[in-house]
């Protein structure tokens, strides 16, 4: 008989998480993508097979008969799709593709993700050129740039969206044991850290959940986002950030999310494919569009 359609398996990868947290929120922190991606992607697998996977409480979920079988059976299944897949992936070219970021997302976004990209293109080098300059001021040429906003990119690049994102309160665990967070309120007892290029991130954030007259202890300001990050893991202040910055902080306990309801929406992360860029450049903006995104 002919095989029945396959679920699509980016909402069965989301699902398996949120199924593991019973938790939309800690799945979103872990998959760097917003609670509402995670919620979508798992409505859109319980319309295409019909069936109730979770039971929908005020601030918890729990599995329904149907979600615990999908948990069981799914992940071996689709640990064994990918191995299937590595083995039968056609090496590319031994080339290279040249790709123009900022710092802070190289760090904590765009490196811990590329020996995926390797590991399924394995004859492509991804050669990082890191820079705080626009696409259009680079002093160096490249095949794909990655910013978030549209500004200063060169018209003949077509920018396209490919990550949406939240600004989220994180801190080191120790922090929360001396001083909890029982309320947004609470953060008045602590140090918040500012990225010297992001000033306004705490205010706009105070703002949008409706706490503008908020005062910290104090506040220390930071360079770049992955030194506040940084700082953060090392107990130095409450952090706010990108969740597509938290890297793998979260998911290994190194930081907490005490708020993890209360985001603020960002203008997504975009890329672009220089003029006259290769086969390479496509196959890492094809790997760039796979990755989870809302």
């Amino acid at each position: 008989m002919p095989a029945g359609p396959l679920p699509p398996l980016n909402a069965l990868r989301m699902f398996l998480v949120a199924a593991r947290h019973l938790s939309f929120s800690r799945a979103a922190l872990e998959l760097n993508v917003t609670h509402g991606a995670v919620s979508r992607q798992i409505r859109g697998l319980e319309a295409f097979l019909g069936v109730a996977l979770f039971e929908r409480q005020v601030r918890r979920v729990s599995l329904t008969v149907e979600g615990q079988q999908l948990l069981a059976e799914a992940g071996p299944a689709l640990e064994q799709i990918g191995q299937a897949a590595r083995a039968l992936m056609v090496r590319a070219p031994a080339r290279a593709v040249r790709i123009n970021a900022r710092p802070s997302f190289t760090v904590r976004w765009l490196i811990p993700r590329l020996p995926d990209f390797v590991a399924h293109h394995p004859g492509i080098e991804p050669q990082v050129l890191t820079t705080l300059l626009p696409p259009e001021k680079a002093a160096e040429p490249f095949d794909i740039a990655i910013r978030r906003s549209v500004e200063g990119w060169p018209p003949a690049l077509q920018a396209q969206p490919f990550l949406d994102d939240e600004l989220v309160v994180v801190a080191a665990p120790s922090l929360l044991k001396h001083k909890p967070i029982v309320e947004p309120r609470s953060l008045a007892q602590h140090t918040l850290l500012v990225v010297k290029t992001r000033k306004q991130d705490w205010d706009d954030w105070k703002t949008h959940v409706g706490l503008p007259r908020l005062r910290p202890a104090r506040r220390l300001q930071l360079d770049h986002s992955h030194i506040v990050l940084q700082a953060a893991v090392d107990g130095l202040g409450f952090a706010i950030t990108a969740t597509s910055l938290l890297g793998t902080d979260v998911a290994q306990g190194r930081l907490v999310c005490p708020l993890p309801d209360l985001r603020m929406p960002l203008p997504p992360m975009y890329f672009g494919r220089a003029p006259g860029a290769g086969r390479e450049a496509q196959l890492f903006a094809d790997w760039l569009l796979r990755q989870p995104a809302a």
